[in-house]
């Protein structure tokens, strides 16, 4: 390591703005080099042969270098992480829009100049670290805030709740959505016996499996997908008042969803496909952002919510109390190693910087001890805060010392507090006002094991939710439930919709109706022994902050466009729109039934981006037919290539085709005829254009317009395709 880079590894002052981490890690980042050595740094002769006794012998012991390598190899691997094993990560930045000293004194949100480092991690929960992005599931959202003060560690999910209310039923959780241990099955999934025996015998999990049943489940990419704190936290400000906190972070691309048959034949054409869309979208400079959000209650006015706020079961309903924007988050770098920082990193709820702390959310008491432990069985003992990507910016003395992988070299013959050896004047920590302070939270006896009485309804925050959701998002959430519960057993099937039967009877009668299982019984639900016979009312019937659909601000940008072509496509039916799009910030590519060039009507070479083949309609996320007679001929004669505009009909995206290109849309009963329009739009988000309307721009905005709305979920007869 150069001078200038130990330097920067180990700092005396903080390291200042986003740089700062950059620059610490490239004090541990090596480049490759040329030639092989050892470990110790011995050069190789031969990476190709081990030392053996004679041409044709056995190998010889004395190979210090195989034994290194193969030793090393063996090593290589440690253990995932129990949950969340399945992750992608990013670097980037982090600015506050202004002070928020009125709140909290924490000093990364008071300066709209600094920008704070920043390294986040999202992942699945359920999966192995080798299972697939789009399975159904909830969304690790963490977030490292390396700031002047320390890290803080922002440890969330891309949904607001949780399944249980206290940690003593975590491990009970897990062990029930992981795979069956009598034979190992299923893997990522939540669709068996033992999950759905274990929620349906408790009804607090009711809330947090209706967001798993609907599309924020099965995110259309990490880009798009909500971030929350789940548990309530304390901003404390300098004067040492406390407000209670919930933390949002707010996509700049909007909230966007997968259909579940899509997500399905995603997880077997590109198990990657979050991970890959992450890691293209910044290396192409689109970075993502979002908006970080507080909802702030005052200190002793929780209770006029109307629900208990360390429950970690219920939300704050944005229209109770609005979403303050205070900061934007950009992720613009991508790991330079996965392992070394993805794998690697350390998060931890109990990372806390002056001014944030926290609640008594039984929860989140339980995560504190939790995220400790965890990281010294994973990363191999106490010190896994030396590792690089776990190093804060700032400077950092305590005399903890030793232990496995020990990499601070600590001076001087003191490592214990008081003392007068170290600088010959007495040094003591006692009681002094700077630095972290625990809020001094008044206290209730007795010291008792059991549930407050206020956490004790289970269905009314379900109730809201499902009230909040569209038609089609509803549609979506029965959908999910039929699938699930038809995996499982019967008597687990009717105790499931006994207990949705809380939440909505209609809701509980459509989940049952293809089960083969009695009609929902309310009554059953509430003779067993989980059930609380206590209801809060809501302070608002529905809440649309709830639903993914019908948010203003949709987009184009970064969207994935498929162009279908073949030989004898006309280009001046599509080019002016692919410019259009590709202008908006959308990803256009020219799939044809084989890669290299197709030619154009005029006999031009046009170079193809993906074959039918390879890169199938749920890659992307619209349909661009163009004209051309022979083409459009030759894409109808190709089941692939039919197969690919029905399956992106099914799956609600847009569509456009245009002159002969409608007739790959000839069997769902959809033609232009002589319409005088210069498109018609027989069904939402399918527009079939006039060629020769396409250089004024128009059919570019119709189309721009349905692909902003992400899906046509009120599509016709999509249930009758085929695809």
């Amino acid at each position: 390591m150069s001078p200038s880079k130990r330097k920067a590894a180990n700092h005396s002052k903080p390291l200042e703005g986003a740089a700062g981490k950059k620059n610490q890690l490239e004090g541990f980042t090596e480049d490759a080099g040329h030639g092989l050595t050892t470990n110790q740094g011995l050069p190789i002769p031969d990476n190709h042969n081990s030392l053996k006794a004679g041409l044709r012998g056995p190998t010889l012991l004395e190979d210090f270098i195989l034994r290194e390598k193969i030793t090393h190899f063996d090593h290589e691997r440690i253990p995932e992480r129990a949950v969340h094993a399945r992750g992608s990560g990013a670097h980037g930045y982090f600015k506050v829009y202004k002070p928020m000293g009125e709140y909290t004194r924490a000093g990364f949100l008071q300066d709209p100049e600094v920008e704070t480092p920043v390294f986040v991690r999202f992942s699945t929960v359920a999966g192995s670290a080798g299972s697939a992005d789009t399975v159904r599931d909830a969304r690790g959202f963490a977030v490292k805030f390396y700031t002047a003060e320390g890290n803080y560690d922002l440890v969330g999910n891309n949904i607001p709740v949780f399944f249980i209310q206290d940690a003593i039923k975590f491990p009970d959780l897990v062990h029930a959505v992981k795979p069956e241990p009598h034979h190992g099955m299923p893997q990522a999934a939540s669709a068996h016996d033992t999950f759905w025996d274990f929620v349906s015998l408790m009804p607090e999990s009711t809330h947090m499996l209706m967001w798993v049943m609907s599309d924020r489940a099965v995110p259309r990419s990490l880009r798009m997908m909500e971030g929350f704190g789940i548990h309530a936290f304390r901003f404390i400000n300098a004067r040492g008042d406390s407000h209670f906190v919930k933390f949002h972070w707010k996509p700049k691309l909007g909230v966007h969803g997968l259909a579940w048959d899509e997500a399905q034949k995603i997880a077997g054409k590109d198990s990657d496909f979050h991970r890959r869309d992450l890691w293209e979208a910044i290396e192409s400079g689109n970075f993502p952002e979002w908006e970080l959000g507080v909802q702030i209650v005052d200190e002793g006015k929780e209770a006029e919510l109307g629900f208990d706020i360390l429950d970690p079961t219920k939300l704050i309903p944005e229209q109770q109390v609005p979403v303050q924007l205070i900061g934007k988050m950009v992720l613009n770098r991508n790991p330079d190693n996965f392992f070394a920082e993805t794998e690697q990193v350390a998060f931890h709820p109990g990372h806390l910087v002056p001014g944030i702390d926290f609640s008594n959310d039984p929860l989140l008491q339980g995560r504190l001890f939790s995220y400790t432990d965890t990281q010294l069985s994973r990363l191999g003992g106490a010190n896994f805060h030396e590792l690089p990507i776990n190093r804060g910016v700032c400077p950092m003395h305590n005399f903890q010392r030793d232990g496995m992988h020990r990499q601070t070299i600590s001076k001087g013959r003191v490592a214990y507090e008081p003392n007068t050896l170290g600088s010959g004047a007495e040094f003591r920590v006692d009681g002094a006002a700077q630095g972290f302070q625990s809020y001094p939270e008044l206290l209730e006896p007795p010291k008792i094991r059991r549930r407050s009485p206020s956490f004790d309804d289970h269905f009314s925050q379900a109730s809201l939710f499902w009230n909040s959701q569209s038609t089609a998002e509803k549609d979506h959430i029965v959908a999910a439930f039929r699938f699930e519960l038809s995996k499982v057993e019967v008597d687990i099937r009717q105790r499931m919709v006994d207990n949705l039967a809380h939440v909505d009877a209609k809701l509980a009668a459509r989940v049952a109706a293809p089960l083969g299982i009695n009609p929902p019984d309310p009554k059953a639900a509430a003779g067993r022994l989980g059930f609380r016979d206590y209801r809060i009312t809501n302070k608002v019937d529905e809440d649309l902050s709830l639903r993914m659909t019908g948010r203003p601000g949709g987009s184009v940008k970064t969207r994935k466009i498929a162009i279908l072509v073949a030989d004898g496509v006309e280009p001046v039916t599509f080019k002016r729109i692919q410019q259009d799009l590709v202008d908006a910030g959308a990803v256009c590519k020219l799939v044809a039934p084989h890669l290299g060039t197709v030619s154009t009507a005029s006999g031009r070479q046009l170079a193809v981006d993906h074959s039918l083949a390879n890169m199938p309609s749920v890659m992307f996320d619209a349909v661009l037919i163009p004209g051309g007679a022979d083409s459009a001929a030759a894409l109808g004669r190709l089941g692939d290539a039919v197969h690919f505009v029905l399956e992106a009909y099914k799956h609600c995206k847009a569509i456009c085709a245009i002159n002969e290109g409608c007739q790959l849309l000839g069997t769902l009963g959809f033609e232009r005829g002589n319409s005088p329009d210069s498109v018609s739009v027989p069904t939402g988000g399918v527009l079939l254009a006039d060629g020769r309307k396409v250089l004024d721009g128009q059919v570019s905005r119709d189309f721009m317009t349905a692909i902003a709305l992400h899906r046509h979920w009120d599509r016709l007869n999509v249930e009758a395709i085929p695809a």
